[in-house]
């Protein structure tokens, strides 16, 4: 009998790839195709698929927050495979129970490795779920809205509080952050990239209001509207510094604060 698979991923490219390389192993039946994690949260609901692919890095419901949302609905949990094009996942997807990670771009090889392991575990039985307890604690760790971020600032560094945080700007590859309150300052981050410093920050809080700009959701003061429908973000910071929001995030302002 063919494995029944569902693949959640928001990259179409990466799911035809995917769909494409397990046709040409078989023993595989693609079920269904989500492109979020929302809909690949129903797609198992309704398939309840033996396998299923599923990319760590979406908007909105991550692949972790899908089990997440598997577990809080009792959805029985397949075996699941992580693609992701960061290595750094690897093991965090094994210590949620995973059967195995697959890195982009794929592999045909590793591809069959992931379905051949897949298959015995389900020839095995046990329930995926049998370490619920364990994967409920490892979500709920991977929190990171307690952490701190470090900054140099005057030759010195310092450990400042996310909340704090008003935003982050780069500019020639140098990433300053401004924090706010009584005690605000301006220092460098160390991560080479927006992105990296968005992934150590607490998605509910932050939010890539522009390509060269994080913001700190809390601490948006004002939002001004600006010329041809745009708007700028007027923040709490000693300066109250205008930031805009680039056209491709007009819409989540929007769904921020009901505009």
């Amino acid at each position: 009998m063919p494995l029944s698979a569902v693949i959640v991923d928001d990259e179409q490219l990466a799911r035809d790839e995917l769909a494409y390389l397990l046709k040409s192993i078989g023993d595989v039946d693609v079920v269904a195709q989500g492109k979020n994690g929302v809909e690949g949260v129903n797609l198992i609901r309704e398939h309840n698929p033996d396998l299923v692919f599923l990319d760590v890095q979406m908007p909105g419901l991550d692949g972790f927050g899908v089990i997440k949302k598997l577990l809080d609905k009792k959805i029985p949990l397949p075996k699941i495979v992580f693609a992701t094009a960061f290595d750094q996942y690897a093991v965090k997807a094994f210590e949620v129970n995973a059967v195995d990670y697959l890195l982009k771009p794929f592999d045909k090889k590793r591809v069959a490795q992931s379905v051949q392991k897949a298959r015995t575990k389900v020839e095995a039985g046990g329930p995926s779920s049998e370490k619920l307890e364990t994967l409920m604690r490892m979500l709920e760790s991977q929190k990171p809205q307690a952490s701190k971020i470090l900054l140099k600032s005057a030759g010195r560094l310092f450990l400042v509080n996310q909340k704090d945080i008003c935003f982050a700007s780069i500019e020639d590859g140098v990433i300053s952050v401004v924090t706010s309150g009584p005690n605000g300052m301006e220092g460098q981050s160390n991560c080479r990239t927006l992105e990296e410093l968005l992934d150590s920050l607490d998605p509910n809080l932050f939010w890539r209001a522009h390509r060269s700009y994080l913001v700190n959701i809390n601490r948006i003061k004002e939002v001004v509207p600006w010329f041809k429908s745009s708007y700028q973000l007027r923040l709490d910071d000693k300066k109250q510094t205008e930031i805009p929001v680039s056209r491709a995030q007009t819409k989540r302002l929007r769904e921020l604060f009901g505009l």
